[in-house]
């Protein structure tokens, strides 16, 4: 069972209440960063009364505060089994906060007080009588009318404090319902000027007794000679502190007025450092053999206590104690879990994360923490910007010039490579990083740095590697890994380029080269983004200095990417993988939080730079992207199909359950999407007549000519490797020269196709998306056909850049096709729905759809219109 403490420490976290079958079964829910914690509603109602003034409370916490501290009040007047009018109408008011939707909101605050009455004790629901049975003698005739009181007990410290006293509480007190000022309690009760009116001294002496029934030091509040006042002693004054007190002078509505040079804030913090051994002397990274510590410390605002006071402060018991000429106040408990353990180890990727961040994780809580000697020079680094970086400038090596940008660039990956760590540049597709990484090797070079660099990419670009290296760096050895006969045995230097099947195959062959890797380069890193896969696993095993991703997409569909590319890069700084899915990935995507958003942005700032086309100075020379969707009818041989597949396959996913249901759901969106492009696609019929049959193709039919006739050149995508053969076979028939690159494309047969249609050989380039959708440039082309839309806009966007990238110098036209009524609108939706969402936040296409019940899926998939 949680204790009190334990959900004020968790009020920084997201709140919720679910309602049970039962009021019993109801249950708040607190998010913690391990997990959710789940207690009754009377567990609580203390800690949720105190969320107001909790510093960095989460926003559902503070809505519960006012229901809570209504909930006390009527509990404390005996109503909680049938509140009055009045007591509704604020809890009404009070409920707005809870939920977003107001019905919501209403449901949860009345179930809230139906479970508080579960566990409650019976005063609560028993309506507290007002007899005058123990009024004292001094008012025995004043009237009966009752004007309830609120209180505040002021906390005067005395100059010459002693064992007995170590300060004064004054009562202070008014009607809830006047305007006036508040008056100690001795005047009201001594004086008749007070225009409190009849009953005013009745309903302080209840207040009173009520406040005595939380605090006994109270009852001494009525004792003469010092009525209204009472001496304290540090363990009675320290009690008005705790969060069970707080509940009931809030149920009571008195509230505590400390001295304003009181200090509160003393506040546990962190400090972390390398534990010196024997060959540490300015390590360059954060292996696995070295010894992190982490040490408690306790701040007085901003100096840090000396461990003699620490020992004092502990000795006290109570955390009311007088450090340096002031009164300290803290949480004995939040202490005590200080004390216990002073110190503890630290894994490397903690220490690495504290130096990101300034913060670590104790025992589940999130601490700040001040970083020393050689571990603060690494914070200080990576909080450089990358232009602030150093006076890095451009390798004299580099035949051509820099863009600011693309230094920034080499700076921003030199400081962390300097440091023995990796990062992910993921700037926008055609922004140039593969120059940056030419200029990072040579400004290595020239640091003495004689290791070669290894680069892993798609087959697609690895003609483009080679050609890149000879044009920025001529004279720089790259050998290309790929093939028969390929070999890296004699290997000393330069780059050497091979593809992910062919790393695949000979990781152990590659991880064994010597004399070692200076850097291994993921180019399209997005292609090792399932870390089961065998190319994800296969370049884990390969060494070096430091490890580059480059992608522009480093999110395509869900965080867990994005967790495979920095696991590889700078492993252990987002966790293992169930860690960042509990802590990350389920926060926000699923709940969208913002703020564990912002923490996760935080902590791989200086691992993720990223620039965007449209970010100012980035590319001020690029061309315009104009962007159109066009909505075809479909022919009557397609509306045919469509309705078949539709009426036949929903009959069957009616009856199916489980895995099967989800492959049926699956089938049935493919094979709507290959009747939206072609019935002959659908059909499988490769060598059938293809005029006529298609509402898309017709579209292609009067776009594709006139374009070639103005001397322009066409990439069309599809996803659809048989899409693409009827493509091209179309094309070719009506004396159009078309050329299809696949999956199954050669690398030589590759590089001749990029090389034909940027000489303008062949005007229309077809493409299939997953397979030529990255790395290639294709500057020559000014407009892009997407023939079929895909889940994912990331996967677009990287299609377009093609040809929307540094070097064009032609706006660049992007047409989306899309049958009208049919599911491909329902995906233009959800595409629309994704690029409004953070970059970092986005679902998973067809995966989600499979859950989508029969109703949801049959209005999904019929034709309309």
């Amino acid at each position: 069972m949680p204790t009190s403490t334990d959900l004020r420490l968790l009020l920084r976290g997201p709140v919720d209440f679910e309602i049970g079958e039962t009021p019993a079964e109801s249950r708040f829910v607190f998010s913690a960063p391990d997990g959710e914690e789940r207690a009754t509603a009377s567990e609580s109602i203390g800690p949720l009364s105190q969320a107001i003034r909790t510093m960095n409370a989460h926003p559902t916490a503070r809505a519960w505060a006012t229901p809570a501290i209504l909930a006390l009040r009527i509990m404390a007047r005996g109503h909680l089994a049938s509140p009055d009018a009045s007591e509704r109408s604020q809890l009404q008011d009070a409920a707005g906060p809870v939920d977003p939707d107001p019905a919501a909101a209403q449901a949860k605050v009345r179930a809230f007080l139906e479970a508080l009455a579960v566990d409650a004790p019976a005063v609560a629901s028993i309506p507290q009588g007002r007899d005058d049975d123990d009024a004292p003698p001094v008012v025995p005739r004043e009237p009966q009318r009752r004007r309830p009181f609120i209180g505040t007990l002021r906390v005067r410290f005395r100059d010459e404090p002693s064992d007995e006293a170590i300060a004064d509480v004054v009562l202070r007190v008014k009607p809830t319902d006047a305007a006036w000022a508040a008056v100690d309690m001795a005047d009201l009760w001594r004086r008749d000027d007070h225009h409190f009116g009849p009953g005013s001294r009745l309903a302080a002496r209840t207040l009173v007794t009520n406040l005595a029934s939380a605090w006994p030091p109270a009852a001494r509040l009525l004792a003469e000679p010092s009525l209204g006042s009472v001496a304290v002693t540090a363990d009675e004054l320290a009690e008005l502190d705790t969060s069970r007190l707080a509940a009931l002078l809030a149920a009571h509505r008195v509230d505590v007025e400390w001295p304003g040079d009181l200090i509160r804030d003393l506040r546990p913090r962190g400090s972390v450092r390398r534990v010196e051994t024997p060959g540490t002397d300015r390590p360059r990274a954060f292996s696995r053999d070295q010894l992190f510590r982490f040490d408690w410390q306790l701040a007085l605002g901003d100096d840090v206590l000396t461990p003699t006071e620490v020992d004092e402060l502990a000795r006290s018991q109570h955390g009311l104690i007088r450090l340096r000429d002031q009164w300290v106040l803290v949480d004995p408990q939040r202490l005590g879990h200080v004390l216990e353990r002073r110190s503890r180890d630290l894994t490397p990727f903690e220490a690495l994360r504290a130096a990101a961040t300034g913060e670590v994780e104790v025992d589940g809580v999130t601490t700040e923490v001040d970083t020393e000697g050689w571990l603060d020079e690494v914070r200080r680094r990576l909080a450089t910007r990358p232009h602030d970086a150093s006076s890095l400038g451009q390798p004299a090596a580099l035949h051509g010039a820099l863009r600011d940008y693309q230094l920034d660039g080499v700076r921003w990956m030199a400081q962390l490579v300097d440091l023995g760590l990796g990062g992910c540049l993921a700037d926008d597709m055609g922004l140039g990083k593969t120059v940056v990484l030419i200029a990072l090797h040579l400004h290595r070079v020239a640091q003495g740095h004689t290791a070669p660099t290894l680069v892993v990419c798609p087959a697609s670009v690895l003609g483009n590697w080679e050609r890149e290296i000879q044009r920025f760096a001529p004279g720089v050895p790259v050998r290309r890994y790929h093939g028969a006969g390929r070999s890296v045995d004699d290997v000393s230097g330069g780059f050497v380029v091979t593809t992910y099947a062919t790393m695949r195959r000979d990781a152990h062959l590659l991880a064994d080269h010597d004399p070692g890797w200076g850097l291994v380069v993921a180019d399209e890193a997005q292609n090792v983004k399932n870390v089961r896969a065998g190319a994800a696993r296969a370049l884990r095993t390969i060494p070096a200095e430091a490890r580059l991703a480059l992608t522009g997409t480093p999110v395509e569909n869900n965080l867990a990417e994005l967790w495979a590319i920095l696991d590889w890069t700078t492993p252990g700084l987002l966790g293992t993988h169930e860690h960042f899915r509990r802590r990350w990935s389920r926060p926000i995507e699923a709940r969208r939080d913002t703020r564990r958003a912002e923490d996760l942005a935080r902590l791989i700032r200086p691992f993720v730079l990223r620039r965007r086309k449209f970010d100012p100075g980035i590319a001020p020379e690029l061309p315009p992207k104009i962007e159109t969707d066009y909505r075809v009818n479909l022919t009557r041989e397609q509306v045919g199909l469509y309705e078949a597949v539709v009426r036949d396959t929903l009959a069957e996913i009616e009856s199916a359950r489980g895995m099967q249901r989800r492959g049926l759901v699956v089938k049935l969106l493919t094979q709507l999407k290959q009747i939206c492009n072609h019935p002959a696609q659908f059909l499988h019929q490769p060598s059938a007549r293809l005029d006529g049959r298609s509402g898309k193709l017709r579209l292609v039919d009067e776009l594709v000519p006139e374009i070639v006739a103005e001397g322009g050149g066409i990439l069309l995508f599809t996803q659809y490797a048989r899409m693409g053969f009827l493509l091209r076979r179309h094309l070719e028939e009506h004396g159009i020269g078309a050329q299809f690159l696949h999956g199954g494309t050669p690398v030589p047969g590759r590089e001749d196709m990029v090389r034909r249609f940027q000489a303008g050989d062949v005007p229309v380039f077809v493409l299939s998306l997953k397979a030529a959708g990255t790395g290639l440039n294709l500057t020559r082309a000014d407009h892009v056909i997407h023939y079929d839309r895909w889940w994912n806009p990331a996967v677009e966007d990287q299609a377009t850049d093609r040809a929307h990238r540094i070097g064009q110098t032609r706006a660049v036209q992007v047409h989306r096709l899309l049958s009208e009524g049919t599911i491909e609108e329902s995906i233009a939706e959800l595409i629309a729905s994704k690029r409004e969402v953070a970059d970092a936040v986005v679902n998973a296409g067809e995966g989600a759809l499979t859950e989508l019940s029969d109703a949801e899926l049959a209005e999904l998939v019929r034709l309309r219109g």
